[in-house]
């Protein structure tokens, strides 16, 4: 995505937002065509404008128009899977502690929601993922919105299970989005370097339990997990209260570090 002075160019990713606030993410295209209920929107009118210009369709439905930010795309790009939420990608990042130059395992790419948060971080991504309509759809994803460049040189996905066993050897980092974590466990007990960091998303207490139980014969320790709940609050004048809805539960984190096993 170019960024050049805050001025939208072909080639571009725009969110448009009208007056509900709904939002319409699309890719600048010279002589594109924008079209929804409220008539049509010509991409020629947006190029060349700057970020955070408003623009009205052929019928008067007035846009602002913006770049996306990571977690707008990640909630209105095209999706096969389930992505992680941006409520978890954040802590996601921290609890592992993601720095630029890490390795990174993923296993389970999905969509790439996840693979796009680690490489906007800086860190080198090696992506397992057992369906190939999932990886095609990530690498897209992943190339729309980081560039070429990121999805060639620091982007490579693989189309297997980390089940089977995993190559890679002296890794940084490993983030796990599957059913069955605890069978990767023992794989990144060698692949994984002293001081290494896992973090599994896994939507179901009982896999928490499970991957928990699974760790005790396994170099890891300081394990730990974690539940992210997200509350808006209503701020409109002295009217301000939490909004009914929240962001409840998605899935829990669990994180846990390669370390040497402890002596009795």
């Amino acid at each position: 995505m170019s960024t050049t002075a805050g001025i939208f160019s072909a080639g571009d990713e725009v969110l448009l937002i009208d007056r509900k606030k709904r939002r319409y993410l699309l890719t600048l295209e010279a002589d594109g065509q924008f079209h929804s209920h409220a008539g049509y929107l010509a991409h020629n009118d947006l190029i060349g404008r700057t970020e955070g210009c408003r623009v009205a369709s052929t019928r008067g439905a007035a846009y602002l128009a913006i770049r996306p930010t990571l977690s707008d795309f990640i909630l209105k790009m095209p999706r096969g899977a389930q992505v992680i939420y941006p409520k978890d990608l954040g802590p996601i990042l921290m609890l592992a502690d993601i720095q630029p130059g890490h390795r990174v395992l993923e296993s389970g790419v999905g969509s790439g929601a996840t693979s796009m948060t680690l490489l906007r971080a800086g860190a080198d991504v090696i992506g397992y993922e057992i369906r190939e309509d999932f990886a095609n759809r990530a690498r897209a994803n992943v190339e729309t919105f980081l560039g070429t460049d990121v999805a060639e040189q620091r982007y490579h996905v693989e189309i297997r299970s980390a089940y089977d066993g995993i190559d890679a050897v002296n890794l940084d980092r490993a983030i796990l989005d599957l059913p069955e974590p605890w069978q990767v466990m023992p794989h990144l007990a060698t692949a994984l370097r002293p001081g290494g960091i896992v973090v599994a998303y896994t939507p179901s207490i009982v896999q928490v339990q499970r991957l928990h139980e699974s760790l005790a014969d396994l170099p890891f320790g300081l394990t730990e997990t974690t539940e992210i709940l997200q509350r808006s609050w209503h701020v409109d004048g002295m009217a301000v209260r939490p909004d009914h809805r929240m962001v409840a539960h998605t899935g829990f984190l669990t994180q846990t570090r390669r370390i040497d096993q402890p002596t009795d």
